[in-house]
């Protein structure tokens, strides 16, 4: 599907149709999307310095809704079928929150080494307690 919503830019406007021509509803279609969805995070978050997870996480969270709704009208033995398929989704997560602290650390540590740089350069000892003679002893 190539169409996007007006109201979402770069979010598709329908959901796509994921695992090998599942019904959009169906628990394994659900899954793969969020796979796909992950994984696209996953890779844009380590190479590209432009990307919009804004979007990526209002898709993550609009997938992570169908999830919930499919899982609570789901039968027991349903759930057993895709215990794989949620346990690799697992997988891909933890390697997504990996990907995404990395990220958030170097934010911090940039803004840190941004912090420090402008404390450096507004304290050039204009008013400096030495400067008054308060400071010897």
């Amino acid at each position: 599907m190539n169409e996007y919503s007006e109201f979402s830019p770069g979010l598709p406007r329908q959901a796509d149709m994921g695992a090998a021509g599942a019904a959009p509803g169906s628990l394994a279609a659900i899954i793969g999307r969020i796979e796909e969805a992950v994984e696209a995070e996953t890779q844009a978050i380590r190479s590209d310095p432009a990307f919009d997870i804004k979007a990526s996480n209002a898709r993550k969270s609009r997938y992570l809704y169908e999830l919930n709704r499919a899982m609570k009208a789901g039968r027991p033995e349903t759930m057993a079928e895709h215990r794989d398929g949620l346990l690799r989704l697992r997988q891909k997560l933890a390697r997504n929150e990996a990907a995404i602290l990395a990220h958030l650390n170097a934010v911090t540590e940039v803004a840190n080494l941004l912090k420090d740089a402008i404390q450096h350069a507004e304290a050039d000892g204009t008013y400096s307690a030495g400067q008054f003679g308060w400071a010897q002893s």
